[in-house]
């Protein structure tokens, strides 16, 4: 399989993020990276595109303003007088057509929680990463599998708002830059909430997502089984899952994904399903997951997959190259 990564994705390096009440040590290091490097063996840089390249691919799954502020955030945050990563405080409860100029309310306008902060770095980390999606995209177009090593995370992003680490929605924006009718399947422990708004009633795309029940997990407002209909099929899975219920609702998706004759398959893969996760409460192991990309590989169509969650750092290399090992 052709792996490929930029290390101008290692600009995003935020320090902190806020959830529970307190300020965290981000969960999304650079040593993730590492880690995945070591285990998977030689990857590709991705050849050079223009910035208006990567920001048509990016702007078939996110508005034009949402774009702007990712962009610029950071310069605004520093021209009000802040210092430190950039985070939103004010969120409206309902959306309101008004001209945003404060660096804050736009913030507000394009987030949903607080655990998506933006630094220096983000923005040219971003585009880099879009240039590693487009690469590997190229390949699984062309009939091959790929895996595109995305850093930060995408399946929280949604048309218009970050969250959960989450900025760019690269499944979403490899599915409508294919060309082919595709079926999306996230693999994570948390709800691809993001891909599930950019995609749903899109003709000749399938998006099926197993994941933590919302009722007791992250992110809590997407992802119950009663949101399933058309081209949506969530699959929530209460904590402690296992192989064997976790493999039964893989081939489950599988099935459904099926049905539809994809030509190309999109993986969001998080390996914070792992045992050992420090944010998650499934109880997959290492070995299996081997098993879970065969099974995911039994589709039977040209596949790129692309990194979302996994924060056990230690393990999350080996984890990431077993995946890959099924196809």
């Amino acid at each position: 399989m052709r792996c490929f990564w930029d290390d101008a994705q290692r600009a995003h390096a935020p320090a902190s993020e806020f959830f529970n009440g307190a300020l965290h040590p981000a969960a999304d290091v650079v040593e993730r990276v590492d880690s995945v490097l070591a285990a998977i063996g030689p990857v590709e840089a991705p050849p050079p595109r223009s910035e208006s390249e990567l920001l048509a691919a990016a702007g078939r799954a996110h508005s034009a303003d949402y774009l702007d502020l990712l962009a610029t955030a950071h310069g605004e945050w520093v021209a009000a007088g802040r210092s430190g990563d950039v985070l939103p405080y004010a969120f409206p409860v309902h959306r309101r057509p008004r001209t945003l100029s404060r660096i804050d309310a736009r913030l507000g306008a394009h987030a949903y929680d607080t655990c998506a902060p933006i630094m220096g770095g983000t923005w040219s980390a971003l585009l880099a990463g879009t240039g590693v999606l487009l690469a590997a995209l190229d390949v699984a177009v062309a009939g091959s599998h790929a895996f595109a090593l995305t850093r930060p995370p995408g399946h929280h992003a949604g048309p218009d708002y970050m969250g959960g680490y989450s900025y760019l929605n690269w499944a979403a924006i490899a599915a409508l830059a294919s060309g082919k009718r595709t079926a999306i399947l996230d693999l994570d422990y948390h709800h691809g909430n993001g891909t599930q708004d950019i995609v749903t009633g899109r003709e000749g795309i399938r998006f099926a997502s197993l994941h933590a029940d919302p009722a007791t997990d992250y992110p809590f407002f997407w992802g119950s089984a009663e949101e399933s209909g058309g081209n949506v099929l969530n699959l929530p899975l209460p904590r402690g899952t296992a192989f064997a219920a976790y493999d039964a609702a893989l081939a489950r998706a599988g099935e459904w994904l099926a049905e539809d004759g994809p030509e190309l398959l999109v993986v969001s893969f998080g390996a914070d399903t792992y045992e050992g996760d420090p944010i998650s409460h499934f109880a997959i192991q290492t070995g299996d997951y081997a098993r879970l990309g065969a099974r995911a590989a039994a589709l039977g169509v040209p596949t790129l997959i692309v990194l979302e969650g996994g924060y056990a750092v230690d393990a999350l290399g080996d984890n990431v190259a077993a995946f890959l090992s099924g196809f």
